[in-house]
């Protein structure tokens, strides 16, 4: 686990209260050692209260971890100059989901269009895309089970432990997965707290279907969610460079250019 993307899950978990060192480290599975050295630094630079045993968060800190970052478009505003593409990878998304699957729909600005696709349709979404309810909260056919966690208002979405812990007692028959950026044949992210939450989707998801536009061919992003190897089904744009496309196909992956 990257230092960056532990210092985001500590907060995350601390975001609901204060914790001890124990349950620090056995939430992130890791040393108590690492945990202390890691709450040390995170209180050099006024993120946390260094309690005895533990750690709880500074009210300014509190705010960055549910609410990091400037307000963002809405996700599903056809004003967004990449909404067109999204819409058509959203269609095709749908187009492989059957009736009675059990679905995961990732964070992202994607899967709430795929929902949107699939009102009326006798399936359970599992998600903790608060975009995604939205799209089918008032859909009597769709079965919704929303993940809990810390609620981060900008992404519309809800992480943290609690999201991972529910995560682990599932089982679903795919997951349709959005990144920051694809790079050397791995699908890359670049939000440290909800990379831990899309890695325990992908473990629990039978099939994987990737939903990335020519934008994210390179796009960006440090945090490695998966190899392309490892997606079942690459939903992406005609804009994608040729050569991503063709050794996607020669390796015997499934590729659809909406």
């Amino acid at each position: 686990m990257f230092l960056a993307e532990r210092h985001e899950r500590i907060l995350a978990a601390l975001s609901s209260g204060g914790q001890s060192v124990v349950q620090l480290a056995g939430a992130l599975g890791v040393s108590e050692s690492t945990i202390r050295r890691d709450l040390d630094v995170l209180a050099k630079g006024g993120q946390l209260e260094r309690l005895y045993g533990g750690a709880m968060l500074t009210q300014g800190s509190r705010a960055n971890i549910t609410d990091s970052g400037g307000v963002e478009d809405p996700f599903l505003s056809e004003t967004r100059a990449d909404y067109e593409l999204r819409q058509r990878m959203a269609v095709e998304a749908a187009r492989l989901v059957n009736d009675g699957d059990v679905v995961v729909l990732d964070i992202g600005s994607s899967t709430p269009l795929v929902a949107r696709e699939l009102r009326g349709r006798a399936v359970t979404i599992i998600t903790s895309n608060l975009a995604v309810l939205d799209e089918v909260r008032g859909d009597d056919a769709v079965e919704l089970v929303l993940l809990g966690g810390v609620l981060r208002r900008n992404q519309q979405s809800l992480v943290g432990p609690l999201a991972e812990q529910v995560l682990g007692q599932l089982s679903a028959d795919v997951m349709f997965l959005s990144c920051t950026g694809v790079r050397g044949g791995r699908v890359l992210d670049n939000m440290a707290v909800e990379a831990p939450i899309k890695h325990a989707m992908i473990a629990a998801s039978h099939r994987i279907v990737l939903l990335a536009s020519e934008l994210k061919f390179p796009g960006s992003g440090a945090l490695r969610l998966c190899s392309l190897d490892e997606v079942d089904v690459l939903i992406t744009t005609p804009g994608t460079p040729e050569e991503e496309i063709s050794k996607r196909r020669e390796g015997g992956g499934k590729v659809i250019v909406a």
